[in-house]
């Protein structure tokens, strides 16, 4: 890809998150702030490869939101470049920290609403709260916190949790809410996924304090089903894959790309097998 066409492609991006990060954001009193290191096997066939990932739950007062530390230091880097070279677009990305979990989770009492940014539109989808939870008179102790055990079955995969009443919040990591207490450490199965609690902030530092979500990431994206979103995705990629052809960029045979394609096929492994 030549130089004109990365700057056509980075002027297009600047320009949209110039119009987003120009919204204010969310004014919601910081109650809780934690983070759960996520370990995980992206690929079943390659069971030796595990992934890591920092991710941030930012509790307010009615509502819990959930998204990768990567995402949060990109907003943070990019309002900040942005803001100081607003009379130009010469953004220069290379030290935005990149992250494999591109969505936002916000959970309330009744729901955990996902939302992802496709192209230039935000999409999202509702999950009800998890009700069916087991709990099971077991303890443990987790980073110094008393935990208690629980079980649920949930999107194909076999989950065990162990939640802390000491800290009163009915949250945890990903879509996983409705306990007695904030969820400390959470593993299925197979051990394939795992998010355990590695920080947290005391409440005496958040006072005054407010969620760090920009609106831009929540705010009038449009309700579709997750199968909705997920082909929407796809045929984005399809779309930018045409566009980047279009525009010249040569990619690997036909025949090379859809070897290496149902080979990751064959070993994805997403947290949700439902």
């Amino acid at each position: 890809m030549n130089f004109r066409k990365k700057q056509t492609l980075a002027f297009i991006f600047v320009f949209f998150f110039s119009i987003s990060f120009s919204q204010t954001t969310s004014s919601d009193s910081l109650r809780g702030e934690f983070t759960y290191l996520l370990q995980y096997r992206p690929n079943t066939l390659s069971r030796e490869n595990v992934s890591k990932e920092l991710f941030s739950l930012q509790i307010s007062d009615k509502r819990a939101f959930f998204t990768s530390e990567n995402k949060l230091k990109f907003d943070s880097i990019f309002a900040e470049q942005f803001n100081s070279k607003r009379n130009g677009f010469n953004i220069d990305m290379r030290g935005l920290p990149p992250s494999k979990f591109k969505f936002l989770i916000i959970q309330t009492n009744d729901n955990s609403q996902f939302y992802e940014a496709v192209g230039m539109t935000l999409l999202s989808y509702n999950n009800p709260v998890i009700r069916d939870w087991k709990l099971i008179d077991e303890t443990k102790v987790i980073n110094s916190i008393n935990c208690k055990k629980a079980v649920v079955s949930y999107k194909g995969r076999e989950w065990t949790a162990w939640y802390s009443t000491e800290i009163p919040f009915p949250y945890g990591p990903y879509k996983f809410s409705g306990l007695p207490g904030l969820i400390v450490k959470i593993t299925d199965k197979t051990g394939d996924y795992d998010f355990e609690l590695v920080k947290s902030v005391s409440s005496s530092k958040l006072k005054g304090k407010v969620v760090r979500i920009n609106e831009a990431r929540y705010h009038n994206a449009k309700l579709v089903t997750k199968e909705e979103l997920i082909q929407a995705t796809k045929n984005f990629r399809e779309n930018a894959k045409y566009e980047l052809e279009r525009m010249g960029t040569v990619f690997s045979d036909d025949q090379n790309k859809q070897k290496i394609s149902e080979t990751e096929k064959k070993g994805y492994n997403p947290i949700e097998l439902e």
